[in-house]
């Protein structure tokens, strides 16, 4: 607290107040205020005490130190210098101001000169991995490692430019890599733009729309008959139960792999015949349903806990059972023994775990399924995705057409009995 009394200081136009009791030093702490004219009118301005520093400078409030601040802002109010503040308040907001557009300016330059090596690995992929399988991480990572980082990573984010992504396109498709590896390192680089964008780092459309990239159809044609699959399922039967049952169970529902070795036992329900998928692959979970071969498979085998994984394996010295992460490899050695594969050199035509899910399909289409009933039991996100088996389905496509024919003829056979008068009009 002050004292009601003001004192002069040696210093025309600044005076002071003494603190009741604290002191600075020997002295009592004192409160400087400054007076002056500016347009006719007196002007006062609160300075500080003389145990604080000025903001502005770091030095302690003194006689002196106030003495100046008031003659540059008499000055400033004397010859109307519109640059220069004629208040306190003015010159601390000038200085305020100033420091922050400083500090803008250097955020904004530190923003400039952020490389794509240092976002991917400081700011994206942190970000990325949570939540995500090991898989698809290590895959980003991958892109990255190999392809992005030796052409961009020193470069600035905002610098990278569609001709610096065509060099990495040269380089994965010199490398002898498929058209689908240079959309997945595309698609990487372009979720790390689109996260930048979002920072405020980079404006704009990402660069990869300029870049021109192969068609890929790497769509499986290849399903297994009838007797195909009871010849494996044989096979299997007689080596291994669990790839037995993963293959049934994929012949049956369709479900994709990472779908099946991520069941647990609370997703299945026998009583009522239906398998709770609830990590998809488009994120939305779904229903499967079980014939009764699969109600009888999944009653035959042993039911463990309902957190417990459905297909395991024990591992190790110590026989640990760990859940499955894909189709077992006896499987594969099956298919080789079938000679399934044999003199087979596309791989969309080779019979691999995925070919199941395949067949289930086109079982299903050949059967008289729709295309949007056979989406909805597939998982598929959109329908463009079911409609590479319509063409399986060639006697509905046929029938459909003499249905159509069939419509227009009557239409016609109707229209010539109302020319003849055949036709009776009972209306008046």
């Amino acid at each position: 607290m002050t004292t009601g009394k003001w004192e002069k200081t040696n210093f025309t136009g600044v005076r002071f107040r003494k603190h009741a009791t604290r002191k600075h030093g020997v002295n009592f702490d004192r409160y400087f205020v400054i007076r002056y004219q500016r347009d006719g009118k007196r002007i006062e301005e609160s300075l500080g005490w003389t145990s604080e520093r000025d903001p502005e400078d770091g030095q302690f409030w003194t006689e002196a130190k106030a003495a100046l601040v008031l003659e540059r802002l008499r000055g400033a109010a004397k010859h109307g210098k519109k640059e220069a503040p004629t208040r306190l308040g003015e010159k601390r907001e000038i200085e305020r101001q100033r420091k922050e557009d400083e500090k803008a300016a250097q955020e904004l330059a530190e923003k400039e000169n952020v490389t794509f090596d240092y976002y991917f690995e400081k700011v994206y992929f942190p970000t990325f991995e949570v939540g995500r399988k090991k898989e698809t991480t290590r895959k980003a990572r991958e892109h990255f490692k190999n392809w992005l980082e030796p052409v961009i990573g020193n470069i600035p984010l905002k610098d990278v430019k569609p001709f610096t992504l065509e060099k990495i396109k040269k380089n994965i498709l010199d490398a002898g890599k498929s058209p689908r590896t240079l959309q997945y390192v595309l698609a990487t680089f372009r979720q790390v733009w689109n996260m930048a964008r979002r920072d405020g780092l980079v404006s704009g459309d990402t660069p990869t729309r300029a870049i021109n990239k192969p068609k890929v159809d790497n769509r499986r044609v290849r399903f297994l008959s009838h007797k195909e699959a009871d010849i494996l399922l044989n096979a299997l039967q007689e080596k291994d139960a669990v790839a037995y049952n993963m293959a049934l169970l994929s012949l049956h529902t369709g479900l994709r792999m990472g779908e099946i070795t991520g069941l647990k036992w609370s997703h299945i329900d026998t009583e009522r015949g239906i398998i709770r998928v609830m990590d998809a692959k488009g994120g939305e979970g779904r229903a499967a349903f079980m014939t009764e071969k699969l109600k009888a498979m999944f009653e035959a085998m042993t039911r463990r806990e309902p957190e417990d994984f459905v297909f395991t394996r024990k591992i190790g010295k110590d026989l640990k059972e760990m859940p499955l992460k894909e189709m077992p490899r006896i499987f594969f050695e099956a298919v080789a023994e079938l000679k399934f594969n044999e003199g087979i050199t596309d791989p969309r035509q080779k019979v691999v775990a995925h070919t199941l899910r395949h067949t289930y399909a086109s079982w299903h289409v050949t059967a008289g399924t729709d295309i949007y009933t056979l989406k909805e039991l597939l998982g598929h996100s959109v329908i463009a995705m079911t409609e590479r088996y319509s063409h399986l389905a060639p006697a509905t496509l046929q029938n459909a057409t003499r249905g159509f024919e069939q419509a227009i003829a009557s239409a016609g056979q109707d229209k010539t009995k109302e020319q003849t008068g055949q036709v009776v009009n009972f209306k008046k």
